[in-house]
């Protein structure tokens, strides 16, 4: 059973940066496709971005614009998402998902998830 584990959330002060972690494990065969949701406080779940085994990367509407960016280190089984210059907007709890199949920015695209890591930034 595949394992997410997210970290590195905390309080912020705007204009500030985070680094999230997600520690995958339990995988007979590495998910395909790993990707980074947020769920802000009365909002719904949206896509932030999208990283396949190989290391292409694809933005959802959730990344504002070259402010985050993601990565992942397989050696490490780890996936990060940069958050440069955050905002107040940028409150939210922050998952990680992984599915054996393409990316997308469609929660039930993905059959795991972490629990979640929050993140919230003051003005």
């Amino acid at each position: 059973q595949v394992q997410l584990v997210e970290s590195g959330g905390g309080s912020v002060q705007a204009g500030g940066s985070l680094r999230l972690s997600c520690l995958v494990s339990g995988y007979g065969y590495r998910p395909y496709c790993m990707a980074w949701f947020r769920q802000a406080p009365g909002k719904e779940r949206e896509g932030v971005a999208g990283i396949y085994s190989g290391g292409e990367t694809i933005y959802y509407a959730g990344s504002r614009k070259g402010r985050f960016t993601i990565s992942r280190d397989n050696a490490k089984s780890t996936m990060f998402l940069q958050m440069n210059s955050l905002q107040s907007e940028d409150t939210a709890m922050y998952y990680c998902a992984a599915t054996y199949s393409s990316c997308t920015a469609v929660q039930r695209g993905y059959e795991y998830w972490g629990q979640g890591t929050q993140v919230t930034v003051s003005s």
